[in-house]
């Protein structure tokens, strides 16, 4: 089922127009009505990737939600005249719906993070939240699934289906296995793509502080804690997003919408 939310268009990518509380309430809702479908969160460099990936961009303009995870993308919204835009922080809706879930009949299913990191973000929730049901975890190999692997997971999926399965393999490999998982009508509701929300509330990797994610300044924060792998997305993909967006903005540039 495709999201009624509204979405802007960010250089062909279509960003719901939303808060948390509305995000939060849509993924409710589609595993109440039982109903299937994955769920993206945006920042500069999903946005990119999908500039650069025609079969990305359709990914992304397929989810219920695309969500605005990165504070640009929510002043791009602003800018646009869209003034009820807020970030859709994909760690912070993680604890929202978990919060939400508890002491109802709802069942977590954590995909992702290196070995070990599945299974301490379970513990981390299971305390914070008594009465949540996580039904399982699966820590993928770092190359794409193969067959082996896919019957594997539907195996331990279909023993528990899950309502929310959560992914925390990064962009843009997270959105394509959803999107893939959704095709081979994996036994569960609503897929999450959530990267480093497993790192964060597993403990494993430091979260900047609030005041940098508000103001826009946690790229920085990211980019002092692992240069080697962000420098790259930050230094160079963040400067060429600005130019196509003032290209796209003073109309010198055209993105069309894909299905």
């Amino acid at each position: 089922m495709q999201s009624a939310i509204k979405r802007m268009n960010v250089l062909g990518v279509g960003v719901s127009i939303e808060d948390i509380d509305k995000a939060t309430e849509a993924i409710l809702g589609v595993a109440e009505r039982d109903e299937r479908g994955y769920v993206a969160f945006l920042a500069v460099h999903g946005i990119m990737e999908a500039y650069r990936d025609a079969a990305l961009r359709r990914i992304f303009n397929r989810a219920l939600l695309c969500n605005p995870d990165g504070m640009p993308l929510t002043w791009i919204g602003r800018l646009q005249g869209f003034r009820d835009i807020r970030r859709v922080y994909g760690p912070d809706l993680m604890l929202r719906v978990c919060e939400r879930s508890q002491n109802r009949p709802f069942r977590h299913f954590l995909f992702g993070g290196k070995p070990g990191v599945a299974e301490k973000l379970q513990q981390g929730l299971r305390a914070r939240f008594p009465g949540i049901q996580i039904a399982g975890t699966y820590t993928p190999p770092f190359r794409p699934l193969e067959e082996e692997d896919w019957r594997d997971l539907t195996a331990q999926v279909q023993t528990v289906c899950p309502h929310f399965f959560w992914v925390g393999i990064s962009t843009p490999k997270q959105e394509k296995f959803m999107a893939e998982a959704l095709r081979r009508e994996l036994p569960c509701n609503v897929l999450l793509g959530v990267g480093a929300a497993f790192d964060f509330h597993s403990g494993c990797v430091r979260q900047a502080p609030r005041w940098m994610m508000q103001s826009g300044l946690e790229w920085f924060f990211r980019l002092t804690q692992e240069p080697r792998r962000l420098w790259r997305r930050y230094l160079i993909l963040n400067p060429w997003f600005v130019w196509l967006f003032l290209l796209q903005r003073t109309g010198l540039r055209r993105f069309r919408l894909e299905d």
